[in-house]
């Protein structure tokens, strides 16, 4: 019965470890699809932002020279990403195609102007500053209007900012949960060993001495976990990837690097800030107590 005891206490003990390995690795899973939406959130709003388009309306009498002078002023803009120039003829051909009917056989003239569709960068799509590109372009003589729906882009701006809170009190909500799930699994498996840990002390092992093996143990697993963690993150963007490749991919290595690094780094930290001062309580506390 004797033989059998180390062989059972090592099985557990593999148990226990297993265990704890994969509660961390879901939990830092979980961080990371979190990471990985407030990383897309960020592109998702800076898509949406970039193309949310407003169109310069030219006058009729308009000189091809002037117009491509004019594109050409915007194109050199720091805030302008791009610039399309859309004739009266190509207007009407798309208003055509989308309607399914000849609107100018059936009026006899092309009422549509030749407008110049202006993309901004999103850092400068903010309502104040739209107005101020609006002023700037208006001095031109060659424009006779300049439209925007600007109750969207008031719209996108307010919603951009409440999801942005809400995510980050989302964020910090589950990094709490995720840090008391971890800190207590971890407790767990030091509470197995308490008898292990006083009978190191009766034999006049140093705290320190004692705590180095826990620390190690749990700085190892931490990295497995986070190891675990960030394979099963890869695999989840390989396979949504295809559908949304603009917002969730490889694409962006230096966010993923960073956000794989704070995974990693999240991982063997709160194990090992965990595991101390599991192992400091169980150091400190009296021997009538080992049995609760």
């Amino acid at each position: 019965m004797n033989r059998k005891d180390p062989a059972l206490t090592k099985t557990r003990l593999t148990g226990s470890y297993i265990t704890l390995i994969i509660s961390v690795s879901l939990v830092l899973f979980l961080l990371g699809i979190l990471g990985l939406v407030l990383i897309n959130a960020h592109g998702l709003s800076k898509y949406f932002r970039e193309n949310l388009s407003f169109s310069v309306i030219l006058d009729e009498d308009a000189r091809e020279a002037d117009i491509r002078m004019l594109q050409r002023d915007l194109d050199a803009k720091v805030y302008v990403k791009s610039t399309q120039y859309i004739s009266k003829d190509q207007a009407a051909a798309k208003l055509k195609e989308d309607l399914g009917e000849d609107f100018v056989n059936f009026l006899g003239y092309n009422p549509l102007s030749s407008t110049i569709d202006v993309y901004l960068y999103a850092n400068y799509t903010h309502p104040d500053s739209v107005k101020k590109i609006e002023k700037y372009i208006l001095e031109y003589p060659i424009v006779k209007e300049v439209y925007y729906q600007e109750s969207l882009l008031y719209l996108i701006n307010e919603n951009v900012q409440k999801i942005s809170i809400f995510l980050l009190v989302i964020s910090l909500f589950l990094f709490l949960i995720a840090l008391t799930i971890i800190n207590n699994t971890i407790r767990l498996s030091i509470y197995s060993k308490r008898f292990l840990i006083r009978t190191m002390q009766l034999v006049g092992a140093t705290r320190a001495f004692i705590r180095k093996p826990f620390l190690v143990r749990s700085a190892i697993h931490g990295l497995i976990a986070a190891l675990i963690a960030l394979i099963l993150l890869m695999s989840l963007i390989y396979l949504i990837e295809e559908e949304f490749f603009r917002f969730i991919s490889f694409g962006n290595i230096y966010l993923l690097l960073v956000l794989s690094g704070a995974i990693i780094i999240l991982g063997i930290v709160i194990s090992v800030v965990s595991s101390y001062f599991s192992v400091n309580k169980y150091l400190s506390i009296s021997e009538d107590k080992l049995y609760y």
